[in-house]
């Protein structure tokens, strides 16, 4: 018989001798060993005799702040993960914990379901397994299926240059705790892998990841899709609906170009992640949800602040951690191996043999500036495999009639603004110009909305929208080849 598990071991520090004694008793019912100090000294002699599976400490404690605790157990480089309980409301000394070197913050009153579940996740991240539950069922995955995913989606991250290594040794490091993550970056650059690398390799792995594309939702609609609803709450809710942060729950929401969320739902949005809860539209009660925020923008998120665009206390709450993801003219040493793994990706997508690229080409691959980063090489690669007609590929960089044109020269720049006729209705024009682009782009992809949306560096979420708020009529409602479904 294999040797039993070791029960886990938490240290709750707090000087509240009522909370100390409910924080003791529910660890208890887990099935934990708990010591328990009333003060920072007492913790830290605990802590000096041996080693924890998790410390549990209060922010304000009577000889000085739990912040200190964490300070010296990262100076002895001590496994335990550190969980710190703040008051209500405090959201500066979360987002210090958080810098600090905190697994996780709780904001007390503590919700004592929230508290188990972040204690176990602590553990778990601590290396040691979960005492077996009495049901006896088996987890979805192991922490070998856990490393496997989390490897295989730094892989994905492809490149071996400074900065993208930089980028790697971050993802690892930032996905052991639960602290907030804004990933920045042109567009382009492969954000999205960047936190999903994040996800899997956290031990939130095997719950959902839940990505949100903040620019692509109307704004009538933006309380209802982050929160849920209620049926009968609003017209056409015909049933009860989850909203992002519920369909999260237990894994990573991923809340891309977070700068074009109006300033109404950025208040809205910091609130829910302040108080892990939520209320849909319609009802009465708040719901806890634990998930992890991980949210990516290509704008100056700290210029919006200056500016007034962007709330100062969600951007501070948001960018506890950053990570900067280079764009490709910074790693042109990448080209080779990323077009080999581009190129065998979209041979497997569309059955085709992958062919060989010539050092010809790639030559030529690498004087082109490439604006639009790892996107816009997968599209000239993806449009080169289509036309190829041999076992060499030759990639056409031509720019296309759809391509932005160059901006004008600034002698040029005042006689083009002279020839222009300012509108009388300013709403009305830009609506006109949209929809000519946009009718350009589907005639040209023959009325494919995938095709034309990626023609526009949109989504298909977006270009639908932008189609029925335009009231474009196209060739039926939906094309069957848009996104292979």
């Amino acid at each position: 018989m294999p040797p039993p598990a070791a029960v886990p071991r938490v240290l709750v520090v707090d000087d509240e001798p009522d909370l100390r004694t409910l924080y003791e008793l529910t660890l208890l019912r887990e099935g934990y060993r708990v010591d328990a100090a009333g003060t920072l000294e007492e913790g830290w002699t605990l802590l000096a005799q041996q080693r924890f599976d998790a410390v549990i400490t209060d922010m304000r404690l009577p000889d000085g702040l739990g912040l200190e605790l964490l300070h010296r157990m990262a100076a002895q480089q001590r496994p335990e993960r550190c969980i710190v309980m703040t008051a209500y409301g405090s959201a500066e000394n979360a987002v210090e914990a958080l810098k600090a070197g905190a697994f996780d913050y709780l904001t007390k009153p503590v919700d004592l379901k929230q508290f188990r579940a972040v204690v176990a996740a602590a553990i778990e991240e601590s290396g040691v397994p979960e005492r077996q539950r009495s049901s006896g069922a088996p987890r979805a995955h192991g922490a070998g299926e856990q490393r496997a995913s989390g490897a295989g989606a730094l892989a994905r991250l492809v490149g071996e240059s400074a900065p993208m290594r930089q980028v790697k040794e971050r993802v690892g490091k930032v996905a052991r705790s639960m602290a907030p993550v804004l990933v920045r970056g042109e567009s382009g650059t492969g954000k999205e892998l960047v936190a999903r690398a994040i996800h899997a390799c956290s031990h939130r792995a095997d719950g959902p990841f839940v990505a949100v594309n903040c620019s692509a939702i109307p704004e009538t609609l933006l309380e209802a899709e982050f929160f849920g609803a209620r049926k009968g709450s609003y017209t056409g809710a015909t049933a009860d609906r989850e909203g992002f942060f519920q369909a999260a729950r237990g894994g990573t929401l991923f809340l891309d170009e977070i700068g074009d969320l109006p300033l109404p739902m950025q208040s809205k949005l910091l609130r829910a992640i302040q108080e892990r809860s939520v209320r849909a539209i319609g009802s009465t009660q708040e719901e806890a949800v634990d998930v992890r925020i991980v949210s990516a923008t290509h704008k100056d998120l700290a210029a919006d602040v200056q500016a007034g665009r962007f709330r100062q206390d969600l951007f501070y709450r948001l960018n506890v951690i950053e990570i900067l993801v280079p764009p490709l003219r910074e790693r042109r040493e990448d080209l080779p191996t990323l077009c080999t793994a581009l190129l065998s990706r979209i041979a497997q997508e569309t059955g085709m043999p992958a062919p060989q690229l010539s050092p010809q080409v790639l030559a030529q691959l690498q004087a082109h500036p490439l604006p639009g980063n790892v996107r816009e090489l997968e599209n000239l690669l993806h449009r080169a495999l289509a036309l190829s007609d041999g076992s060499e590929l030759q990639v056409d960089l031509t720019p296309s009639a759809s391509a932005p044109a160059p901006a004008p020269s600034p002698t040029e720049a005042p006689a083009a603004a002279a020839a222009e006729r300012v509108p009388s209705d300013l709403q009305a024009y830009l609506d006109q110009q949209e929809r000519e682009i946009l009718m350009k782009a589907l005639r040209e992809t023959n009325f494919n909305r995938t095709a034309a949306a990626q023609r526009l560096g949109l989504s298909l979420r977006q270009i639908r929208y932008r189609i029925a708020r335009l009231a474009i009529a196209t060739p039926g409602s939906e094309e069957p080849d848009d996104n292979g479904t």
